[in-house]
Formats: C-alpha cells, sequence, structure tokens
C-alpha cells in the first residue's frame, strides 16, 4: 500500500474515513490549509478496548489463569495484520504536521502477523 493506492471501503466506517480523507485534500488543495491525512495502519497499546483481538486474548489468558474460563475462541486465524505501536504512530503523526508542505502518509510497519 502507498499514498496513491486507490481506496475501496466495504463498510459504512471505511466510507466515513474515506469522505474525511478528500474532504481535507479538498480543503488543502482549494484555501491553502495545512492539513495532512495519515492513513494508519492497526496500532496497538495498553488502553486498546476489550473488543479488539489483543486485549480479547490478554483478557482471556488472564481469566483462564483465575479459573473463570476454560477457552479462548477467536475468529480466522489466518488473517494477517500490520501492527504497530501507538506510541510509534503519535510520533509519526507529530513528524507530519512538522513538514514543510502538507501532504497524505501511510503510517504502518511494513510487516503483516497473524
Amino acid at each position: 500500500q502507498s499514498e496513491t493506492t486507490p481506496f475501496h471501503p466495504r463498510s459504512p466506517y471505511a466510507a466515513s474515513k474515506v469522505a474525511a480523507h478528500w474532504y481535507t485534500v479538498n480543503y488543502r488543495e482549494a484555501y491553502g490549509i495545512f492539513a495532512c491525512n495519515g492513513i494508519l495502519f492497526n496500532h496497538e497499546s495498553p488502553r486498546r478496548g476489550e473488543n479488539f483481538v489483543t486485549r480479547k486474548i490478554t483478557r482471556a489468558v488472564g481469566r483462564i489463569k483465575i479459573g473463570l474460563q476454560s477457552k479462548l475462541f477467536l475468529g480466522n486465524l489466518q488473517a494477517s495484520r500490520d501492527w504497530g505501536f501507538a506510541g510509534d504512530y503519535v510520533e509519526a503523526m507529530w513528524l507530519m504536521l512538522q513538514q514543510e508542505k502538507a501532504d497524505d502518509y501511510v503510517v504502518a510497519t511494513e510487516d503483516s502477523h497473524t
């Protein structure tokens, strides 16, 4: 993926992200506003919500250890995702805003994991 990869949204959430992207580009180009788009791949932190896979796993491990749960159920184990650390992504977003010229940036690790 790159900054020029065409968008292909498959959900209302994804479509709203694409709309926001193009609003930003439009205002940047039409009005000279310094506005950057960060196209961020998955990123994790200890504050991640419990409905996300990494927290589902860590929560289940804890519950299994203390006897409140006996199994961990997950979806597609073959799914591959690019996961980065949220702190690194925050730094990348800050660096975007330090550039002379506003632009769009993909933030990713370039390393997928299952």
